[in-house]
């Protein structure tokens, strides 16, 4: 899902460009994505979705997770990636704002890796048609765990790989 500072002001709903869901694997090889538009979605993000109506941060996650959470401050995403890097099994997409509370405290030293993708991210609407313009600001996605981490590295997306080693000791 994930409400990113909006071309649109009259939205908060905007949707992972496919062309990332299938580098990481596709939709079925997430288990449950938390943060889900709701119906109807043009396509899957998860086996299973977990709408802001569902309330994904009052649910059980097991496996992998697929987080593009609410946006709209550090008090609307910073439960999402708290929930995430406790869980430690997924990815997540966010912008790339390193100098937050919640990036430091939620990625930096609890992550196994982020991908800082290349340009700036055009992501969908509800409908699932493509935005007009880009999100307004660098995105990265982050792992949570080994095999996540080893998936974004054979992912063939347009980015730079820092892994935990080289972020070990910053944000502390």
């Amino acid at each position: 899902m994930g409400g990113h500072h909006s071309p649109v002001p009259e939205t908060h709903v905007w949707l992972t460009p496919p062309e990332i869901l299938e580098a990481l694997g596709g939709a079925e090889s997430f288990d449950l994505d938390p943060a889900a538009c709701s119906e109807p979605r043009p396509w899957p993000t998860a086996k299973r979705h977990l709408t802001v109506e569902d309330d994904g941060l009052a649910h059980p996650w097991k496996g992998r997770v697929w987080l593009n959470p609410p946006y709209g401050g550090p008090n609307i995403i910073g439960p999402w990636m708290r929930r995430m890097a406790i869980h430690n099994h997924g990815t997540a997409l966010i912008f790339a704002r390193t100098e937050t509370d919640v990036f430091q405290e939620t990625v930096f030293g609890r992550a196994t890796g982020i991908l800082f993708l290349h340009g700036r991210l055009t992501f969908h609407r509800p409908d699932g048609s493509r935005a007009e313009h880009n999100g307004g600001a660098p995105s990265c996605l982050v792992a949570y765990g080994d095999a996540d981490l080893t998936i974004l590295q054979c992912s063939g997306l347009d980015g730079t790989l820092v892994t935990r080693g080289e972020l070990w000791g910053f944000g502390r």
